[in-house]
């Protein structure tokens, strides 16, 4: 049952924890207009797609991102000024335990990590798409595809090769297409080129040589040009990292499958997309739990000191996790892994604390 103290901290809680949102995302947006209005200006952006493209979509996605900081914070901050007003005191003495005191905070943290998961995997990702779009129109240059020796499988058995491809003519060069019958090669295409026909919507193929292989008979074939359907688009070449931002969480599932039989190189990056998602709701409670233990003393320094503390352990915390995902992007460290493994040792800190802390 909820009682009057559990509803008091509750209330105190996610009312910090909001105003604390709205503050930084309009000082942020103060900040981010004054330094992108040269770009709105040189790009002709529409001032009604600058507010509901960009910006209206830039707030949960802001939000979203640092919640995990923006909980630590509250949570310091109104928890060090009950201990400040004695208030924390007050409730022990009156033989509340320290770890029903906690029940509050938990139901606090419960509602936000429960707000941040349907934010990051329902409701951020169409807001992202909008969002993206108008970046990729007004802000950002164009993207320029600089992967090379591309060897992907676009259906079971058949993989394709480019040496390059070329976003701008949508050309890729010096392309094969291997089909395979379990280990058995049975046909190998070779060509110059590949391109992109809009009006067609198909691949255009120039100077190919085919090789087909029955067993022990082989037949070939050869052409100045043909057109065919294949089972990739250009689209797929020129994809940014990001756009997985832009994917719910059905749709993120679908794409990594999708992406790990055709042999993406950026699979890292898209299952720390995917990961992250569950796990920056669950750190709002490692570092609820933090919050109190640390700030339900009363010190010296008062809520100065509490604050301090606060904001080295949460900037630790964020300086981790970025350490541990760029070691699962670019080294050999599993994506799994490396967003769990900031949770898994603030977890031992916030056991620590908790246990050391006055009760």
């Amino acid at each position: 049952m909820f009682g009057k103290l559990d509803l008091y901290i509750i209330r105190k809680f996610l009312g910090t924890f909001f105003f604390a949102i709205i503050l930084i995302i309009s000082i942020t947006i103060i900040f981010d207009f004054s330094e992108k209005i040269d770009n709105f200006i040189d790009k002709e952006a529409p001032f009604k797609a600058v507010i509901f493209d960009y910006y209206v979509n830039f707030i949960p996605y802001f939000a979203n991102l640092f919640s995990a900081l923006f909980t630590f914070i509250s949570v310091i901050y109104f928890t060090s000024k009950m201990a400040y007003d004695t208030e924390i005191i007050a409730i022990l003495s009156s033989g509340v335990s320290f770890r029903r005191m906690m029940f509050p905070y938990f139901i606090s943290a419960l509602i936000i990590g429960i707000f941040s998961f349907f934010l990051s995997n329902f409701i951020i990702p169409p807001a992202n798409a909008k969002r993206l779009a108008f970046t990729e129109t007004y802000l950002k240059k164009r993207f320029v595809n600089k992967e090379r020796n591309i060897h992907r499988q676009i259906e079971p058995g058949l993989f394709i090769y480019m040496s390059n491809f070329e976003t701008s003519s949508q050309t890729g060069y010096k392309f094969s297409l291997e089909k395979f019958e379990g280990k058995q090669l049975v046909s190998k295409l070779t060509s110059r080129s590949i391109k992109w026909n809009k009006d067609k919507e198909k691949w255009t193929i120039k100077d190919y040589f085919i090789r087909n292989i029955d067993g022990d008979k082989e037949s070939f074939e050869n052409g100045r040009s043909i057109d065919t359907l294949l089972n990739f688009g250009p689209e797929e070449f020129s994809r940014r990292t990001d756009v997985v931002e832009a994917m719910n969480m059905f749709e993120l599932d679908n794409f990594i499958d999708e992406q790990i039989m055709r042999g993406d190189s950026n699979i890292s990056a898209y299952k720390i997309e995917k990961y992250r998602r569950i796990a920056n709701p669950f750190s709002a409670f490692i570092l609820t739990l933090i919050g109190v233990s640390l700030a339900c003393r009363k010190v010296r320094g008062g809520m100065g000191l509490h604050l301090g503390i606060g904001l080295a352990l949460s900037f630790s915390f964020i300086l981790f996790q970025q350490i541990s995902t760029v070691f699962a992007t670019n080294g050999s460290m599993n994506p799994l892994l490396a967003v769990w493994l900031p949770n898994i040792l603030f977890s031992f800190i916030a056991v620590y604390l908790y246990r050391v802390a006055p009760k």
